[in-house]
């Protein structure tokens, strides 16, 4: 097995130098993108694509074009201008941050005729393991024994994966509600896809779970500053999976509903009817955010139901 010819591909630069490390056989990329937020159409790499993801990232988080060049295009063109490999392993975390950047990276490899075999290193407790940790965070020898039990991917896998990612670029992601319910080999992949549908404004409040869970971190414990609520916020996030800067945005946007002082961050008196459902704050909030195909927006989420709704 050990003498095919494989092509690892990770979510970070920090799991790359940890598979280097290994001395596993074979060559490896990093997909270093967030396409989780932000607009996005569905063939990666091309000029619509690119345009968009650049102009997001440059006004969002001050990414430079030469450096989103040198840090994703420039692998992009790795990715595309690969040989065919024995297989193709892929090591992504169980968030909705890696496993839209998972699948965006499945469809640029359809899209360059390339068609595996893939096979899937995920973050996952395995047999006498006390929890499940990130792939980033695992000792060398737990990270070899990942690798050692990873998941082979089917052709309806992938062809799952490839109609996620092109639903999440089109302008209907009601679609999407329906594939939560379908069993892959992708273990979170359906939890992935019920907190993107979370992540559109409540029909009671205008708020989303994401934005709620930052309001409750303030109600129930005491947060002393901005910088401890952010802490909290990345630990507390469940299945998003959000960095820190995408975190501090959404705790930006949240500053009418709390009031810093000395003695800490509290819930204002709109903090308190947002989370207690009292008052709809959807015009209040209303922006132009983007999530693949569509305006986070135009579209409310209905928490009894769990379905979408089109404004």
């Amino acid at each position: 097995m050990e003498d095919n010819k494989l092509l690892h591909i990770t979510n970070g630069d920090d799991l790359s130098e940890k598979i280097l490390n290994l001395g596993l056989s074979g060559d490896v990329i990093t997909w270093r993108e967030m396409l989780c937020e932000g607009p996005a159409s569905i063939d990666v790499g091309d000029e619509e694509f690119v345009l968009l993801r650049r102009n997001f990232l440059k006004e969002t988080y001050q990414i430079s074009e030469e450096r989103y060049q040198e840090e994703f295009l420039a692998q992009l063109v790795k990715l595309a201008a690969i040989n065919s490999y024995d297989e193709v392993v892929l090591w992504f975390e169980f968030d909705l941050f890696s496993h839209m950047n998972m699948l965006a990276l499945i469809s640029f490899l359809l899209q360059n005729k390339k068609n595996g075999p893939f096979s899937l290193v995920c973050s996952r407790k395995l047999k006498g393991e006390l929890e499940m940790a990130p792939l980033s965070q695992l000792s060398e020898k737990q990270l070899q024994e990942h690798y050692r039990q990873r998941i082979p991917l089917t052709d309806d896998d992938i062809q799952t994966a490839q109609l996620i990612w092109e639903l999440y670029c089109s302008s209907n992601p009601q679609r999407l509600v329906s594939e939560i319910k379908k069993t892959t080999n992708f273990e979170y992949l359906s939890s992935s896809i019920r907190a993107h549908i979370e992540r559109f404004p409540s029909v009671k409040t205008g708020l989303n779970t994401l934005e709620v869970n930052v309001l409750k971190l303030i109600d129930e414990h005491e947060i002393k500053s901005l910088h401890h609520l952010l802490g909290y916020a990345l630990e507390y996030q469940g299945y998003y999976g959000y960095v820190d800067v995408q975190m501090q945005r959404v705790i930006d946007k949240l500053s009418p509903f709390y009031e810093t002082s000395e003695e800490g961050v509290k819930l204002n008196d709109d903090g308190v009817k947002a989370l207690k459902g009292s008052k709809n704050y959807y015009q209040n909030l209303k922006d132009n955010e983007h999530y693949g195909g569509v305006r986070k927006y135009d579209f409310l989420y209905d928490p009894d139901s769990h379905a979408l709704l089109k404004l």
